[in-house]
């Protein structure tokens, strides 16, 4: 079981690099950053915290530190025209020396869509154009020329250098729907969903079962996923806590049942999992030092990590 950091976006960039560095310093795998141009809000109302541009970033932290996987976690197709972002990832790949992964979504936060002016189309049509999109972007990474006649995009002749330095390039879908299912087993890499074991298993069902209706070995595509880590030293803690989350989202426990909860994961076939900083602390401090006890704690548990 490998591991990764999924850190906030609102995080500023003194905090940014030390987490990275010191996750690479203890041979975790990559770093994850969300991609959205405005913080969500519970009701979508316009966000005010911070939001770093995710590639930037990204270019940024290949550079200060050279080992780990870099991952949008994912980057809106509503957003980025798939040329653009394409370039995006394979100049990261480049400056990286081939550890950009290309995380992509169809797009959903409401608050950032209505107050930029992006088009967040109904979902089913959501979904067809996130396969355009997709499918754009495997033609310029795989082909010397691309040529492509969509809905929305069309590629004539199009040359695009360099290429990345991964072939492939991976490209990394996070998803539980049945049609978003059938594109990954087409287009993707890479597989990632949220959840507990227990729903990542549901899901995984329904992956796999996808999988075989297009001829796709699942152990052919990389998959992860991740949960948000609540770790508690006593019962009133617990009981305090469980109320107020999640549980099909987060993982609650003492260290040792989160080794255990890990493990699961691990079991099932998972390739990797990914630790969001969102709620580990008030401060940069109290993030470091409860991504160090989880270090210490729970990862030191897997002699396989990193």
């Amino acid at each position: 079981m490998k591991f990764s950091l999924w850190a906030s976006n609102s995080r500023a960039w003194s905090e940014v690099v030390d987490l990275a560095t010191y996750v690479e310093s203890v041979g975790w795998n990559g770093f994850w950053l969300p991609d959205h141009f405005m913080s969500h809000t519970a009701d979508d109302s316009p966000g005010i915290e911070p939001a770093l541009d995710c590639w930037t970033v990204l270019a940024a932290v290949a550079v200060a530190v050279p080992n780990l996987r870099l991952t949008s976690m994912v980057s809106p197709v509503t957003i980025h025209h798939p040329v653009v972002l394409a370039k995006r990832v394979v100049t990261v790949d480049q400056i990286s020396n081939g550890r950009a992964v290309l995380g992509l979504g169809a797009g959903w936060q409401v608050n950032e869509h209505r107050g930029y002016g992006f088009e967040l189309r109904q979902p089913g049509e959501r979904v067809t154009h996130f396969i355009e999109s997709i499918r754009v972007i495997r033609e310029l990474l795989d082909n010397e020329r691309a040529n492509f006649a969509g809905r929305w995009y069309t590629l004539t002749d199009a040359t695009f250098e360099p290429k990345p330095v991964q072939s492939p390039l991976p490209l990394l879908v996070g998803t539980a729907g049945s049609r978003m299912l059938r594109t990954v087993t087409l287009y993707a890499n890479e597989w990632n969903t949220w959840g507990s074991p227990s729903t990542v298993a549901a899901v995984t069902e329904r992956f796999i079962a996808a999988c075989e209706a297009e001829g796709r070995d699942p152990a052919s595509i990389r998959r992860s996923a991740q949960a948000l880590v609540f770790i508690v030293d006593s019962d009133k803690q617990r009981d305090e806590l469980l109320p107020k989350i999640r549980a099909d989202r987060a993982i609650v426990g003492t260290t040792a049942e989160i080794v255990d909860v890990i493990g699961q994961y691990a079991a099932a076939g998972l390739d990797e999992f990914a630790l969001p900083d969102f709620n580990l602390g008030a401060s940069p401090a109290q993030r470091r030092e409860t991504i160090e006890r989880f270090q210490e704690e729970v990862v030191g548990e897997f002699s396989t990590s990193g």
